[in-house]
């Protein structure tokens, strides 16, 4: 029974050949589909799109269609602020869903733009909701996707809000850090596609901190950079900055 059990939900990867390499893996069904659905899920998701660096995936206040799953490459989220200057509000790496903030209101609260050649699944929204009342294993996995955007927003704001330079730093590079470890990659050796002025501009801070920060954090011996090559040498160190344990050197940060 509980072999049976644990072999009651696929990865939309493992359904047809095409998709064996697909980055959804937490677009999870149950096993038991029949011709009719595994034929409308295959209708569901549109194969691949390609993204050259610049290239808009969609902009503010455009209408939601879609959502999109990173395949490869990486992406960035901007929005506009009251006085009309954009905002950087997310970065997006190979299987993260994008879009789900358009939900609420059924139109983009932001753009989103390739930071280098990606690829991108995408998923049309009605044809995806529709689906998702048909099969309860769907719906389940959307809402832990949306549950945990909300807790990476409660997170960026509780950094902005209460974080000083040199933590709001070390807790963006162990977040990248981290989330290349749950796909499998090297989590401790990345290439940062964005700028530093959008790192900056991300974390709020001035784009000549960033640099004297990263500076200072390889100088320490807490990471190497070549170029946007990024490697982490010491991550517990990092990971206490992250939690509030590297106040002692807030003055020289600011």
């Amino acid at each position: 029974m509980q072999k049976r059990e644990a072999a009651a939900v696929i990865n939309i990867s493992s359904i047809k050949a095409a998709c064996k390499d697909c980055t959804l893996q937490e677009l999870c069904l149950p096993l038991g589909l029949n011709e009719i659905d595994v034929a409308a899920l295959d209708k569901v998701i549109k194969r691949r799109r390609t993204l050259k660096k610049g290239e808009m995936l969609y902009r503010f206040g455009d209408p939601l269609r879609a959502l999109y799953a990173i395949r490869s490459g990486a992406l960035k989220t901007t929005g506009l602020i009251e006085d009309g200057r954009a905002q950087v509000t997310g970065f997006y790496l190979p299987g993260e869903l994008l879009g789900i903030d358009a939900i609420n209101t059924d139109k983009h609260p932001c753009s989103a733009e390739a930071l280098e050649t990606s690829e991108v699944c995408e998923i049309p929204y009605p044809a995806l909701e529709d689906l998702a009342t048909k099969i309860p294993g769907l719906q389940h996995q959307l809402l832990r996707i949306m549950s945990r955007e909300i807790v990476r927003d409660e997170e960026m704001l509780m950094m902005l809000g209460r974080m000083s330079a040199e933590e709001r730093l070390a807790s963006c590079l162990v977040s990248f850090s981290r989330r290349l470890a749950r796909l499998g990659a090297e989590p401790s050796e990345f290439k940062l596609s964005m700028s530093r002025q959008d790192l900056g501009d991300y974390l709020g801070l001035a784009l000549e901190t960033v640099s004297r920060l990263l500076s200072r954090f390889h100088e320490e011996g807490l990471i190497s950079v070549h170029g946007r090559q990024i490697t982490l040498r010491n991550i517990n160190r990092l990971r206490s900055m992250a939690a509030g344990n590297g106040r002692e050197h807030n003055a020289s940060a600011q």
